[in-house]
């Protein structure tokens, strides 16, 4: 989190939180109720879980690699497209105003055959991290569901990781410091993930079957680049000269295919670059450049022989902590136009003229056209490498299916330094630099990247963060080199504001290891962790005579901000000043998974390890200034779904054609699964079929306000018809909405349509 208007943010919740705070003390916390939690029945039928004692086939093992259990599921989550702060920029004024593309969950099952409830479950959600109150509700979730799910699925085998996606709605987030620009805690935006999410993962379990697992990799060098290769040199020349780039350039897959007939059943991939191609001032709610991708991947392999129904491609995130999709550079917009100063990425000695460029910056379109170019070159090199992994794909053999979660209090954690010194972390705190934001959205208010010394930065501030904790001596001397601005991890008023109890967890199956990283860790920071693990791995001889092959995920099941190196530390960019628990952060991380990689093998007691303590869970407590939808009502002399604007007769090829509807507010349904919008195309005799739905990056559903007095509001549904669009055809727009009845509260669902257009 925490990019563009960082400052702003900080500012505005100073002043909130001192109005809450009075709230709080004249009425008491607002009360939100336990959120209950509604599944929708997939079938009546019997499961088709492979029996424990079932008879293996006699190819348990072969040239494919060892068979697994294997399921792929995909459901959706997308919250409230509209009057919610937007997650990930920080930016109060980035209110949802409408739907780009729906979000979902992926989720990934892998299984040992031997011991069916030896598996685990891997989700891929287009949000900006995972998070502990959404893992929370997914773990009830799956309890509640009976013991088929509550057996199997616990602490210890469900990774919930985000794709850092910055275009999706917030205040769902169980810490205060990211509630704060949403105003707080939204039932209707952590429900819709934590329901889809759980729906996901009972699709995946329905349709487990034996299966085999390939791995493979492939190079992609115009999709991401490092927004801070000042701090990235900081790190050894020797280390540095080990790699070819500053960036990860390779794309990593996992590809699912199902043994009884062949077909392929998904692909998981990694390959890191933040989900910030959508700029800051974007209020259209999308799954960015990897939501992107994942659509046009599943769309691709439809109609294909190989591929079963029930495809799912997932693109997860790894270490990306100092990787922007901007990769033309940070360059000044003012009167100068030259590339952003190095060391601290201002222009002149300011701050805020210093932005990255996507590679269809001069399109005013708020960053969509380059995110579905980045979103396009992943999809294009993870194709390339699907269609190749029959020949070139490593298989995952043995017969490991292992994992491991434990809680860790990171506010004073200490262990032995690489190096044979005692070292510790320390509660969590923000420097001066966090707020400063990145290239791919900076800050205000003279904060500046690159900041160990005392800060030159409006004298304001000095008072503001004394105001809300002013940091010890000892916790100063435990940051090191951080001027801190948020003593955020010593701050339990009105309940804490970000974690200080992190997420353990690692994943193997054969010779393939998972990291589930909690945090955004950098390029290095990845590199060195992944392979700390490798090297144990081998020492304990964990994956037999295979290679370990390790792959880190994340943000994931928590939010703890930024991981770097100890050199990126030292020099206090964003990524360094966002490093929560100190300058020991990334080899606490690394201590703890090589103490605990030994849980991985097959010959380790089958014992979890000791859960550790539980971070708390705010959703019962969260505070929420949120206001809900107090009624809808039509325009005089109007009904909903009245056409406003008719679209033209003729549409050409490469233009949008829009239909405006009177509305009702899009928060009174968010349409799980369905759609507020689709384009229908007429084959036959008036017969219609869906040609575009909310899934598709090219239809926009845009809402706004007419009057809050009189509850009016219009609906725009624009189609941006591609170029290669079949000539002579006719379609219409269909739009779905629910309105809230004024006094009774009832949600009355009610439809419109566009007249007919012809594609000409």
């Amino acid at each position: 989190m925490a990019r563009g208007h960082i400052a702003i943010a900080l500012g505005a919740a100073c002043f909130a939180l001192l109005v809450v705070f009075q709230l709080v003390l004249t009425f008491g916390f607002p009360q939100v109720g336990f959120l209950n939690l509604h599944y929708i029945p997939l079938h009546t039928g019997s499961s088709n879980q492979i029996p424990i004692d079932a008879e293996l086939p006699s190819d348990y093992v072969s040239k494919n690699g060892s068979l697994y259990l294997l399921g792929v599921g995909k459901a959706d989550i997308t919250g409230p497209v509209v009057e919610i702060n937007m997650m990930g920029y920080a930016d109060p004024n980035q209110v949802g105003s409408g739907l780009r593309q729906r979000l979902y969950s992926r989720a990934f099952i892998i299984g040992d055959v031997r011991k069916p409830k030896d598996r685990f479950v891997y989700l891929v959600l287009d949000t900006q991290s995972g998070d502990t109150a959404v893992r929370y509700g997914i773990l009830d979730g799956l309890k509640a569901l009976g013991p088929e799910y509550a057996t199997i699925y616990g602490q210890r085998n469900v990774a919930v990781t985000g794709t850092h996606s910055h275009s999706g709605p917030g205040a769902w987030l169980n810490y205060l410091l990211p509630q704060i620009t949403s105003k707080g805690f939204d039932k209707k935006s952590y429900q819709a993930i934590v329901d889809g999410a759980i729906l996901s993962i009972r699709r995946a379990h329905e349709n487990v079957a034996l299966g085999y697992l390939s791995f493979g990799s492939i190079e992609l060098l115009d999709a991401n680049i490092n927004r801070s290769p000042y701090a990235y040199q900081a790190n050894p020349l020797e280390e540095r000269q080990k790699y070819e780039h500053d960036v990860d350039k390779t794309m990593t897959m996992l590809k699912f295919q199902r043994a009884g007939d062949g077909l392929n059943l998904g692909i998981l991939t990694w390959f890191p670059v933040h989900g910030t191609s959508m700029l800051g001032n974007n209020t259209l709610i999308s799954g960015d450049n990897k939501g992107v991708a994942a659509d046009l991947f599943e769309k691709s392999v439809k109609d294909r022989g190989d591929t079963a129904v029930e495809f799912v491609a997932g693109f997860s995130q790894a270490n990306v902590g100092d990787t922007s999709p901007n990769v033309l550079g940070a360059w000044c917009e003012d009167d100068t136009g030259g590339k952003c100063n190095f060391q601290d990425s201002t222009c002149g000695g300011r701050n805020e003229p210093c932005h990255g460029r996507g590679p269809f910056f001069t399109e005013k379109d708020q960053g969509a056209s380059s995110c579905y170019e980045i979103g396009r070159r992943q999809f294009s090199a993870a194709k390339t490498l699907f269609d190749s992994m029959h020949d070139t794909g490593i298989p995952i053999g043995g017969s490991g299916i292992r994992s491991l979660h434990t809680f860790q209090d990171f506010s004073n954690f200490s262990f032995q330094h690489p190096n044979g010194s005692k070292a510790s972390t320390c509660p969590a705190a923000l420097g001066y630099s966090f707020a400063a934001g990145t290239t791919d959205g900076p800050g205000a208010f003279d904060f500046k990247q690159n900041n160990t010394g005392s800060p030159n930065a409006n004298p304001v501030w000095s008072v503001v963060k004394g105001f809300i904790h002013e940091p010890s001596e000892e916790q100063k001397i435990c940051h090191g080199v951080k001027p801190i601005l948020l003593d955020v991890g010593e701050i339990e008023n009105p309940y804490l504001w970000t974690p200080n109890v992190v997420d353990i967890q690692l994943l193997r199956v054969g010779q393939l290891l998972i990291i589930v990283s909690p945090g955004e860790a950098t390029t290095m920071a990845g590199r060195r962790w992944k392979a700390a693990l490798a090297s144990q791995a081998q020492s304990l001889s964990l994956t037999d005579e295979d290679d370990p092959i390790v792959v880190l995920g994340g943000p994931a099941n928590s939010y703890t901000h930024y991981i770097s190196t100890e050199e990126e530390y030292g020099i206090q960019r964003y990524e360094g000043a966002s490093t929560l628990y100190g300058p020991h952060t990334l080899n606490a991380y690394i201590n703890l998974t090589l103490t605990h990689l030994p849980y991985l093998s097959t010959q380790y007691p089958s014992a979890p390890l000791p859960p550790g303590p539980s971070p708390p869970n705010h959703v019962n407590s969260s505070l929420s200034f949120i206001t809900g939808v107090a009624f809808d009502r039509p325009p005089f002399f109007k009904s909903f779904g009245d056409t406003i604007v008719e679209t033209p007769l003729n549409v050409a090829p490469g233009s949008a054609v829009t239909a405006t509807f009177v509305g009702a507010n899009p928060r009174n349904d968010l349409r799980l699964e369905k759609s507020y919008a689709v384009v229908e195309k007429m084959v036959g005799d008036n017969q219609w079929v869906v040609a575009r739905d909310d899934s598709d990056w090219d239809l926009i559903f845009r809402w706004r306000r007419v009057s809050s007095v009189l509850g009016t509001s219009e609906v725009d549904v624009s189609w941006e018809v591609p170029k290669e669009q079949d000539l002579g055809t006719s379609y219409r727009i269909r739009y779905f909405g629910a309105a809230k009845s004024f006094g009774s509260g009832k949600i009355v669902q009610f439809e419109g349509r566009s007249r007919l257009f012809i594609v000409a």
